[in-house]
């Protein structure tokens, strides 16, 4: 598991730092805007798009059911082709694996393409530490490396910079010797500085949106064709796939990768859509001369036949990101790791229970179940997601679970006031106590345990006569 900045911070401080900065609410709510109009469009140019979104929920669910079947036959057919394989069950493993072919093969130095499995597992330190050095070829990867981040959005990481901010980074980081804010001219830079890395580099990391078991492929989906660059030009390749992006067929394939782009920017297709199989063969021009698929599982199999499996369909497209109200608040460096969200909400705690050294009562486990609170609960997640995952289920159970380990107080009190509610004496009894009695509630706002509901909220004004008293007495 990687580094945890989330443990040095709690939730209730990362939101707020967030919250009290108007220039990255306002690029976050901009990007993810842009984003949702395009994908709701894209949708509107479809015939039956919920029929669309059953079949992939369906593909998804074939996958799952015959998990093991179907990646055991991506990996037999890789390694058919001449590739080599890894079964990481840990990002240790995966990273020991990906450093020993760097070792072995004396690469000094690797272009990366955008890979949320990699920024799980903290590759980049990882090949540091055996005198590697990566280079993030995604632009918006580009930036944040540069700025030291991690990202803030699963397909666009730098959503929360603006194009002055951009190239503040680029002047001061990367020796831009002329400042320009102009798109067209940081690209230009951008490509230039890049361009001199792929052609220099001895090892190239991709992550995998989908592995097709039936020929032992890779697909790779880019909008910059950084891709392409970094699976031809090196001489070795390296692909981390998340053990659950594997589908069997090239028909599931074709479904998957249309929603995808549609849900994620409202594009038919990417730009470029990269499809690896084996290394470079004889009489073949470009390609690498090894190529290695590391299958990453890191808690991925635990989540099989529990309430979470659910989870295992995702499809890594950002949807449910784009209409989240929180997300568009704070922006995803609030979440405190690579997954931001409703499903970073939902995965973090999840990959956190099985992360080596943050177990039970931990502070690593702690940190990150408080992420699954980040959320409304409106639902619109799910009515975003292409694959309708019931994220707002999800956070509810994650919840239970946690509501299960508070403290006997804490238990009691939810408890009772679940109980006072629960009819309709109760509840308007306990309405008009909490109108008589809310100058005390505020007064004893500063006693520990109850300091950390009315830190940072402000409690409402109740009547002194409820509605319905006013109703039964004929005032309305």
């Amino acid at each position: 598991m990687a580094d945890w900045p989330l443990t040095t911070s709690t939730l209730r401080r990362r939101t707020a730092t967030a919250v009290a900065d108007p220039v990255l609410r306002s690029n976050v709510a901009n990007a993810v805007d842009r984003f949702r109009v395009a994908k709701s469009a894209a949708y509107d140019r479809l015939h039956e798009p919920d029929e669309l979104r059953r079949a992939l929920r369906g593909v998804r669910g074939d996958v799952l059911s015959r998990w093991d079947e179907v990646l055991g036959r991506l990996a037999d057919n890789v390694l058919a082709l001449g590739g080599h394989v890894c079964w990481a069950p840990d990002a240790a493993t995966a990273n020991a694996y990906v450093a020993d072919v760097a070792r072995r093969t004396g690469a000094r130095t690797a272009v990366k393409s955008k890979s949320m499995a990699t920024e799980e597992t903290g590759l980049n330190a990882a090949l540091a530490d055996v005198g590697c050095t990566v280079t993030e070829t995604d632009l918006g990867e580009w930036i944040i490396q540069l700025a030291d981040e991690h990202p803030s959005h699963i397909i666009i990481p730098a959503v929360h910079r603006n194009r002055h901010q951009i190239a503040d980074t680029f002047e001061a980081e990367a020796g831009m010797a002329e400042r320009t804010t102009e798109p067209d001219e940081l690209t230009a830079f951008a490509r230039g500085e890049l361009r001199r890395r792929f052609l220099k580099a001895d090892l190239g990391i991709t992550g995998v949106n989908l592995g097709v078991a039936e020929t032992g492929s890779v697909v790779l989906v880019t909008n910059e064709g950084n891709g392409r660059m970094v699976t031809t030009a090196p001489r070795v390749h390296v692909a981390v796939m998340g053990a659950e992006r594997v589908v069997d067929t090239w028909d599931q394939a074709d479904l998957l990768l249309g929603l995808l782009s549609k849900s994620a920017t409202g594009q038919t297709l990417t730009s470029y859509t990269s499809i690896t199989t084996g290394p470079r063969r004889e009489g073949e021009a470009d390609g690498p001369d090894e190529f290695h698929l590391v299958i990453l599982d890191n808690g991925r199999s635990d989540l099989l036949g529990t309430e979470f499996a659910e989870m295992l369909n995702c499809i890594r497209c950002g949807a449910c990101l784009n209409v989240c109200p929180v997300y568009r608040q704070t922006g995803g460096h609030a979440y405190g790791w690579v997954y931001s969200g409703p499903m970073g909400a939902v995965l973090t705690p999840l990959l956190a229970a099985e992360a080596p050294g943050s177990g039970h009562g931990s502070a690593t486990a702690r940190h990150a179940h408080e992420v699954a609170n980040a959320s409304t609960l409106c639902g619109a997640c799910m009515e975003a997601c292409p694959v309708e995952i019931p994220l707002q289920d999800l956070l509810l159970g994650l919840r239970r679970r946690k509501a299960a380990e508070a403290p006997r107080s804490e238990r009691v009190a939810w408890s009772a006031w679940a109980s006072a509610w629960s009819t309709p004496t109760r509840y308007r009894r306990t309405l008009a106590a909490a109108a008589r009695g809310q100058g005390l509630a505020a007064r004893l706002g500063w006693l520990p345990g109850v300091r950390q509901w009315t830190e940072g909220r402000a409690l409402p004004d109740l009547p002194r006569r409820t509605f319905t008293e006013h109703w039964e007495a004929g005032d309305v």
